[in-house]
């Protein structure tokens, strides 16, 4: 892969999983879908997400400032 394609899913990914988390998208989406009682498991999955795209989006920043190709 090059640096852009880490760097586009890194900030896809990230931006994405900070409105799921720091917004009511998913509780309300999981309300509307009768799946309320799953609510408490977001933060077990969202977070971690969460810090994966973040670090995909920092390695992509850093094969691209060294100009590195996979």
């Amino acid at each position: 892969m090059k640096e852009n394609s880490f760097f586009k899913v890194g900030l896809v990914g990230s931006v994405v999983m900070a409105i799921c988390c720091f917004t009511p998208v998913l509780v309300l989406l999981f309300g509307v879908l009768g799946l309320s009682a799953f609510v408490y498991l977001l933060d077990m999955v969202l977070i971690p997400m969460l810090l994966f795209f973040v670090g995909v989006l920092a390695y992509g920043v850093y094969l691209k400032k060294n100009k590195r190709v996979d």
